[in-house]
């Protein structure tokens, strides 16, 4: 992603070290994730308890859950090019405030359609969150270790899950389900001091945009880092218009269209396990927070398969390694369907569905950052994410009306596990370019 030229200051970031303050500012953003992750899987802890205050059937329950992934849909489409135009961290900001917003709103909803509401809100947050966090994580780190670092930003999401899931096992013995997006929205909120005192702006996207006084700002950026000052900003090709449409032009389409459909694909398989386990764990039989504590091991595997893969990423191509995390995690989801001998096995069961599934998520977010160029890189990454919560809104929907059909688990469990599948197929296919900026 950095140029041939020394003084330039992508290059400085990109070929010099990793100082302690971009670090921090990468950890700021695995905690951004791990609030997303939460502030998702908030609706899959309180599933029972809104089901039985207002008697709501699966099929009904399904649209609950995906409402806020409804949003983040909305949210990525529309909020990456936000990003793009005006910068990662004031997005990043808004986007908070927003969030707060939904989680206070759900916790104090009296009905179905306000809960709804507030979910959605929630999910627009979440989903221009996703779109800026991942450009920045690709920005702030080196060439070196920038796999590690994407990582780590998505690993957050699990992490949210696993000490989430903790929280709420302590908040469903003294509390109810309302309790659960109190907590969240006081916690996500801690995130707005943060964020404004951590986080810079990329300094990718300030050459890039170049507003008045770009290279002064960058250079303040560049000596918090502990970097020499840039000398100038790099020439700048005025014949290459650079649109946020290009990720629909010859260069980059198939490219944008074919990662997009494997994550859509992928997010599909993956969601169904989110939003479901909880409630189909009750369903066999065991208490809700036995439950909460079955959904925390699947993240448990999330964060451990994730920090793994950063780790052999920069060992091994992305391509290959995502591809054999998506048919692990498509075989995992047909064992989780075939059921297990006591809550042991089930957990067992799903926390490898969490280490596969996770992995593979890993593997795709660090490939948007690597193939979409820094102009378009939230544009790219906000499209492919938003589409993919397409996928994610529609698979809670279709494995509630599969279960109110009266589907045995193994069955819908099979047809939920091809969007992995199928997206294994789509990368084998895909030939992955890195594209300079």
């Amino acid at each position: 992603m950095s140029d041939d030229h020394p003084g330039d200051p992508r290059s400085i970031i990109g070929n010099g070290a990793m100082r302690t303050w971009q670090w921090l500012a990468v950890l700021v953003t695995v905690g951004l994730n791990a609030m997303d992750g939460f502030d998702v899987l908030s609706i899959s802890f309180a599933a029972p308890g809104i089901a039985k205050e207002w008697g709501i059937d699966k099929a009904a329950l399904g649209w609950v859950l995906s409402t806020e992934l409804i949003g983040m849909a909305l949210g990525s489409v529309l909020l990456g090019g936000v990003a793009d135009r005006r910068g990662r961290r004031p997005l990043i900001l808004a986007c908070l405030v927003a969030m707060v917003i939904g989680m206070y709103g759900a916790g104090h909803a009296e009905t179905l359609s306000t809960l709804m509401l507030f979910r959605l809100l929630t999910g627009l947050g979440i989903g221009g969150m996703l779109a800026a966090i991942n450009a920045l994580a690709a920005e702030l780190a080196n060439d070196r270790w920038r796999s590690l670092a994407m990582a780590l930003m998505v690993i957050g999401y699990p992490l949210g899950g696993v000490f989430g899931g903790l929280a709420v096992q302590w908040i469903l013995a003294h509390g109810n389900w309302r309790d659960i997006f109190g907590f969240g929205a006081w916690a996500t909120a801690a995130f707005i001091p943060i964020v404004w005192w951590l986080v810079p702006e990329s300094v990718a996207f300030l050459e890039r945009a170049r507003p008045p006084g770009a290279l002064a700002k960058i250079n303040r950026i560049l000596e918090r880092f502990g970097h020499a000052p840039a000398a100038a900003l790099s020439a700048v090709d005025a014949a290459t218009p650079r649109l946020l449409t290009d990720i629909f032009r010859p260069r980059l389409l198939a490219t944008t269209l074919l990662i997009t459909f494997a994550y859509f694909a992928h997010i599909t398989s993956f969601y169904f396990l989110l939003k479901w386990v909880p409630k189909i764990v009750v369903d066999l039989g065991y208490a809700p927070q036995a439950a909460a504590g079955v959904l925390t091991w699947m993240n448990v595997g999330g964060a451990t398969g994730g920090a793994i893969f950063g780790l052999i990423a920069t060992r091994i191509g992305l391509k290959p390694l995502t591809i054999f995390t998506l048919l692990g995690a498509g075989a995992m989801i047909v064992t989780f369907g075939h059921g297990a001998v006591g809550l042991g096995g089930l957990t067992t069961v799903v926390t490898l569905a969490g280490l596969f599934n996770n992995s593979a998520i890993v593997g795709l977010y660090a490939l948007f950052a690597t193939v979409f160029p820094t102009h378009v890189r939230a544009t790219g990454t906000g499209f492919a994410i938003g589409v993919g919560r397409g996928g994610a809104a529609l698979a809670p929907v279709l494995a509630g009306y599969l279960l109110q059909a009266g589907l045995g688990l193994q069955f819908v469990a099979l047809v939920m596990a091809t969007g992995s599948l199928v997206a294994a197929a789509v990368l084998m296919a895909l030939k992955i370019r890195p594209v300079n900026d």
